[in-house]
This record gives structure tokens, sequence and C-alpha cells, in this order.
């Protein structure tokens, strides 16, 4: 039976993107995937861009602009498919990259969801921040990849050049199986944009999936497209959502001593954007805990209906002290054997 494999591309005021990229994109999936576009309610002339110039490109027009979560939900719900990817606009594919990743899903009934590799548009030869080779998380929920912990990002020499299980794969390039998106329930909207994929891949280890990294396929990010990397609504949105993340999804020996570590990182955090001067992101870091707290009604009542397995591929160390204090930069530097 011959698969279909749904390509769609979030739209938000992204006409240039679609400019530079949908072409490439088009040219290099269309004997693999159907290629779709959801726009989440541009003002940007995205619509009659798409319209007049790739008439044969589904569009579907979402009724407002619910962020990447709520965007991608209610597009997806339109799309009978047995794959989606999820595809940022502003990324550039290469020849034959769409195979390689859905032959490494149809292999294992359990992989559920799996990134191709993740460069830099800029900076070819370097992995790009959003994905790199694959994501993981530390113990107090800190995210990372294999070729980029924290602002450093390593150089492509091939050393990651393997298929490999990680904790996370990137939304920047998520490729997924249809019936486990639906079967999670999607996207939590309430995150709009960041970390929603991770807490995705958490929900399905916690159903004992799997997450994969396909090296055989390369795609290069410019990143930063709808927010720029130094925002204090990054900030906000980023620390809001992996609090929410944590709750949702730590076993719960592990919640309530995380919780206190990470109130006191955060606040750590909040003083040293004051002291350099970041009063936005002072106040984004009080904001997120406080929406936080707010919801925390809720995200107790849902908790309790779930049950939260001890999941694998998690640092047990603490990134931030590997980071800062120890000076570890790349994800060699960090220790093999403290991978659950």
């Amino acid at each position: 039976m011959e698969l279909h494999v749904a390509l769609v591309i979030l739209n938000w005021n992204g006409k240039k993107f679609l400019e530079d990229f949908l072409p490439g994109v088009i040219e290099h999936s269309k004997k693999d995937a159907e290629v779709i576009v959801a726009d989440n309610a541009s003002t940007d002339g995205s619509v009659e861009f798409l319209q007049s110039n790739f008439p044969s490109v589904r569009i579907i027009l979402n009724e407002s602009n619910g962020g990447y979560a709520k965007g991608y939900n209610d597009a997806l719900k339109q799309i009978e498919a047995d794959y989606f990817i999820l595809l940022n606009s502003d990324i550039e594919v290469t020849p034959g990259w769409i195979k390689p990743v859905i032959e490494l899903l149809e292999s294992d009934p359990k992989i559920a969801a799996a990134q191709p590799k993740l460069r830099s548009y800029y900076e070819r030869e370097k992995f790009e921040y959003a994905g790199a080779a694959g994501g993981f998380v530390d113990s107090f929920g800190y995210p990372f990849c294999r070729g980029r912990l924290f602002q450093s990002l390593e150089t492509d020499t091939g050393q990651y050049d393997d298929i490999h299980e990680v904790f996370w794969a990137t939304g920047a390039c998520l490729f997924i199986k249809a019936s486990v998106f639906i079967q999670l329930g999607g996207f939590d909207e309430r995150f709009f944009a960041h970390m929603e994929e991770i807490d995705l891949c958490w929900r399905a280890k916690n159903k004992g999936y799997r997450i994969m990294f396909c090296p055989d396929s390369v795609v290069y990010h410019v990143g930063g497209g709808t927010l720029p990397k130094k925002s204090w609504r990054k900030t906000h949105l980023n620390i809001r959502n992996n609090i929410i993340m944590l709750y949702k999804n730590l076993p719960d020996q592990n919640l309530i001593p995380v919780f206190f570590i990470r109130l006191f990182l955060d606040g750590i955090a909040s003083l040293k954007f004051l002291v350099d001067g970041g009063f936005r992101d002072f106040f984004a870091v009080i904001l997120a805990h406080w929406q936080f707290y707010k919801l925390y009604p809720q995200l107790k009542r849902e908790r309790r209906k779930v049950i939260h397995y001890k999941v694998t591929k998690v640092y047990k160390k603490n990134l931030v002290f590997e980071y800062f204090l120890r000076r570890k930069k790349k994800f060699t530097d960090l220790e093999p054997g403290q991978f659950s």
C-alpha cells in the first residue's frame, strides 16, 4: 500500500520565506509528499501570493493566529495522511530528504517521530540551534541537542552521523506518524509556541514510543523567523512552557525536588538578566511563573489522569552546572553513562 505523506508548512506573515524556500520544497518533495500550506490569518499577502504563484498547492486557512500549536492542530484535523511532516517556512530542503526519514519510521511500530539533521542556513557547516542532530533534556528540563549546548553550536564533521534515539525531535522539521499525533491529542495549545514539540515527544515516550534522529536527511534552517533569538517574549514562552511541560510529564518521585531546584535556578537567571540590563527578560521570568501558578489547578486535575513513567534519554546531571561551571561546551563533553 502506498503511503500518503502530508508535508504541512505553517505560515504567519512569512511571504518572504515562501518566496525563497517554497519552490525548493516543492521540487525536492513532490514525488514523496503532498505539499500543503496552512496559513495563520496572515496580513502580508501570503495567501494571495500562493494563489497566484502556486495554484497547485493546497491552502488551509486558519481563522486566527493561534501560534504554532493551535495552528497545526487546526490544520492537521483537515488532512488525512499516514505521516505528517511539519516544516517551518524558513527551511531549505535538499534532494531526497524525505525518503530516509519515512523509511526509518516504517522500520519500527514503536518509533513515533523523527527528525533530519538541522544545519544553519547562514553558516552551512554548523548545526542549527533548533534541532541540530536531535534533542535531549537534562534532569531539570533544560533542552539541548547533539551538536548544540545552550548557545554553543558545533561544526558538523560527521561526528553524529548515526541513526540515534533521542528525547525530542525538532518542531522546525518534525516527521510524525499521523495516528500517534491523533492519539496524543496533538500539541498543547496553551504553549502557543516553543517547547510544544518537546512536550509532544515526552507524552509519546510516556506511552512507550521512541523518537529518532536520521542523519541521512539534511535541511538548512534560518531560525528566528517568528520571534528574534533575543526577545523577552521568547524568554517568557520558553520558561513558562518548560515548567508547564515538567509539571505535566515528570514522574511523581521527581516532581517536588525538580520544581524546588528549578525555582532557584530561574531566580538566578532572572537576577542575571537584571544585572545585564535585561529588564524585560527579568519580568518575563516572573510573568512565566505567575502564569504557571494561574494554570496550576487545571494542570493538577489533568495530571491525575495520566500515568507518568521514568522515560529514557534524559541526562541525569544539571546541564547549567556542566556548561557554565565545568565548561562543557560540546555534546561529546557530556558523560555518556549519565544518560538514562
